[in-house]
């Protein structure tokens, strides 16, 4: 199996509950959402690269992956060239999209229950789901979700991993900034670490399901 040191960390990085809901529109738009995305894994009558690109077009019209790449290489957002920020956004997209794959793909096609939320101010909430597979087993799973206007859109993940609430953005952010500072603002050292972990989750996938 593959390494999980990049993904893991302490328990203290799951954000605290808070007294207020999230409206019903955010639940409902991480519902609807969430529900196409996993069904999207088991389309009948597809190939398994044609599911693969049906998967990857919900997810990027569910979540900001731009958004979310920026934050993970933070105070170096501002410092790329342009050339390197659109390399650097192409190869973070290519990634962020095989890590939703692989943790979603045992759950595909199972139901995406709502089962709380919470508003971190007006326009940041985090909506609380269950993903139940066919066996019973649970997969406890929070989304980060912003409204600018009216328009929604997820800017991080958690998923329970081996017990602990793992906040992905997060999570990335801490492994890009360190390969970042040790490598004096490389991007080629970060590309070409993305660009390998990229190609470690895509060999593990289920060989049924390898392109």
């Amino acid at each position: 199996m593959i390494s999980r040191k990049w993904i893991l960390s302490a328990s203290l990085l799951a954000m605290t509950a808070m007294p207020a809901f999230a409206d019903a529109n955010t639940e409902e738009y991480v519902r609807t959402n969430a529900n196409d995305v996993l069904a999207s894994l088991n389309a009948p009558g597809l190939t398994a690269e044609e599911r693969r690109e049906q998967f990857q077009t919900y997810m990027d019209e569910f979540t900001n992956l731009d958004a979310v790449a920026k934050f993970a290489i933070g105070k170096y957002s501002k410092r790329f060239t342009p050339e390197e920020m659109d390399l650097y956004l192409t190869t973070f997209r290519n990634y962020a999209l095989v890590v939703y794959e692989f943790y979603f793909n045992e759950y595909r096609g199972r139901d995406v229950k709502v089962v709380g939320s919470t508003d971190r101010n007006a326009r940041d909430s985090i909506v609380d789901t269950e993903i139940v597979r066919a066996d019973g087993q649970e997969l406890e799973v929070r989304w980060r979700v912003l409204n600018r206007g009216g328009k929604y859109q997820v800017v991080d993940v958690a998923l329970n991993a081996e017990g602990n609430l793992i906040w992905l953005a997060i999570e990335q952010q801490a492994q890009f900034l360190s390969i970042l500072d040790k490598s004096n603002g490389s991007v080629d050292a970060l590309i070409a670490k993305i660009d390998s972990m990229t190609e470690e989750l895509i060999a593990e996938r289920p060989e049924e399901e390898a392109s």
